[in-house]
Formats: structure tokens, C-alpha cells, sequence
């Protein structure tokens, strides 16, 4: 998926997606306050639905468009 497609993703049912590994992330409050915003927008998703779904889609957009699509796609099976 790409991230530009992910206002789309948002407007249908969500899934459940399971999740097995946590990251705590700082974000400059900006970046913090859009992703409030999202979350406003689109309130069947929160915010950390919104996060795991635009660091899918980003990196998806790596595996596909650069140098390290090889060392990428093989990290994806293990």
C-alpha cells in the first residue's frame, strides 16, 4: 500500500491486524499533533492505528522503489 492511499484504507472497515511487537516513539509535537488530527478525522482509527498503518505503507514504498528492496524483502519471512 502506498501512503498517499491510506486516506482510502481509513474510510473502510477496519481490520484486525495482530500486533506482536511494541516501539515507543518521541515525535516532535508537530508531527504529534498531525497524527491527532488524523485520528480526529478519521475516529474509527486511532492514533496508534494510524501509526502502524503509515509505517506499513512506508515501508512498502522501500521495498518497492529503492537500492534496498533485496535486504528489505528478506526480512519480511523472518
Amino acid at each position: 500500500m502506498k501512503v498517499t492511499d491510506l486516506p482510502k484504507h481509513w474510510e473502510n472497515d477496519k481490520q484486525t491486524v495482530e500486533r506482536t511487537h511494541d516501539y515507543n516513539l518521541r515525535l516532535p509535537l508537530e508531527d504529534a499533533a498531525r497524527i491527532a488530527a488524523l485520528a480526529e478525522i478519521y475516529p474509527d482509527r486511532s492514533e496508534s492505528d494510524i501509526l502502524n498503518d503509515m509505517i506499513s505503507a512506508a515501508l512498502d514504498d522501500l521495498v518497492r522503489q529503492t537500492p534496498l528492496k533485496d535486504r528489505l524483502e528478506g526480512k519480511k519471512s523472518k
